[in-house]
């Protein structure tokens, strides 16, 4: 679960953290009186919005005065935000921030993510910090300095010391650095973060260290012990099929294909996906509607893969272990009834009371195609969708 940047910087402030003093509104009206409330000669209007990129995409705003910053509110809010990582649909800018301007010296990179190769908490970090880091990793990942955190140790003095050099700070900015990154890996491991990202860090012209940026993610497994952090989830920044999956236990993920997937298992998932690829076709989704999949939640599922309008095909691959092929048959009877489905439906079943599910299938007088084994139903899906080799 991602949460915006304002609701990150609160955190931050929560942890000693500094930051700029800031507002979220969400009309025109409000930025300007919380411009007025910050004072100041500049201000920096942000859209907030779950995605990477918004300076380049023209988010972020600098205004000279409280009129200008209105102005700035009124042209972002309500509207889409297209941005590298928002897809080509944007995401909707329901708040903007309204943050007092800092003089700026420097502009460094630092994040705590979770390294699960090395089962630990991992802090990486660069001088070369701002818009650009991403180009940074992929043209010179030497300038990127990466250490990884003991679960009993914590941030270590000679760790710190390391980044501190590494960023080129003086004894006072190491000092702060130090205090800093304890801060964040209290924070990161007691709201249970997958992610805590500050780009940029900054060093003031007064030679402080500030964290212009904040981005948090809550690892979503945690969130039943993350009551207060989970209050804070923008379902508007969510795609809806996902959201609606979520509140149905199930396991959905868009992607831009046009065969639409419903299997059993995350693993099974994945080599379906694979086939599907494989004899020429695109998945339009990753969805697992879990081992105790039952036929109402086979008809929701449905109902879900069947908004994205790009679907052409829908493949159903279940496993009977946990769950019998029988129910799954039921509902996928009751889901290609109620939902009239439209596109060409193959399904593919294996396991305990396979032969009634198929007998089930068979006798329902509806147009869905048996498949007798996992590359079989791929070759077929692929064909009625419409492509494929």
């Amino acid at each position: 679960m991602n949460l915006h940047e304002y609701q990150s910087k609160a955190l931050f402030a929560e942890y000693g953290i500094p930051v700029p003093k800031g507002v979220a509104v969400k009309t025109p009206a409000e930025a300007k009186a919380a411009a007025e409330k910050l004072g100041g000669k500049i201000w920096v209007v942000k859209a907030q919005v779950h995605a990477g990129g918004r300076g380049k995409a023209g988010g972020v705003k600098l205004a000279k005065s409280p009129a200008e910053v209105e102005q700035h509110a009124k042209a972002l809010l309500g509207t889409r935000l297209v941005t590298h990582q928002s897809g080509h649909e944007g995401l909707p800018v329901d708040w903007v921030y309204v943050e007092s301007g800092s003089r700026i010296d420097r502009e460094l990179y630092l994040s705590f993510v979770v390294d699960r190769s090395a089962e630990r908490i991992a802090i990486m970090a660069s001088a070369a910090g701002g818009m650009d880091i991403e180009q940074v990793a992929h043209d010179t990942p030497e300038k990127i300095f990466t250490l990884t955190l003991h679960p009993a140790a914590g941030v270590e003095d000679y760790q710190a010391r390391k980044l501190g050099f590494g960023l080129g700070l003086n004894a006072e900015q190491q000092a702060e650095l130090r205090d800093l990154l304890r801060k964040l890996a209290k924070l990161f491991r007691e709201c249970d973060a997958s992610l805590v990202e500050v780009n940029p860090l900054i060093l003031t012209k007064d030679g402080h260290i500030v964290a212009l940026d904040a981005k948090i993610n809550i690892e979503d497994n945690a969130l039943f012990r993350q009551k207060r952090l989970a209050a804070m989830r923008d379902a508007a920044q969510e795609d809806d099929r996902e959201r609606r999956a979520r509140e149905h236990d199930l396991n959905y993920v868009s992607l831009d294909g046009n065969i639409a997937c419903m299997v059993n298992g995350a693993g099974l998932a994945m080599a379906t996906m694979d086939l599907i690829k494989l004899h020429g076709g695109e998945p339009a989704n990753f969805l697992d509607v879990g081992g105790g999949a039952t036929a109402e939640r086979v008809t929701e599922a449905f109902k879900i893969i069947l908004t994205n309008k790009n679907v052409r095909a829908i493949l159903v691959n279940i496993f009977g272990g946990i769950v019998r092929c029988d129910t799954i048959a039921e509902g996928v009877i009751t889901a290609v009834k109620q939902v009239e489905v439209k596109v060409p439906v193959v399904v593919r079943l294996e396991g305990t009371n396979v032969e009634k599910g198929r007998e089930l299938l068979a006798g329902s007088g509806l147009k869905i195609t048996p498949a007798t084994g996992l590359t079989d139903a791929a070759a077929k899906v692929v064909k009625l969708a419409g492509g494929g080799r």
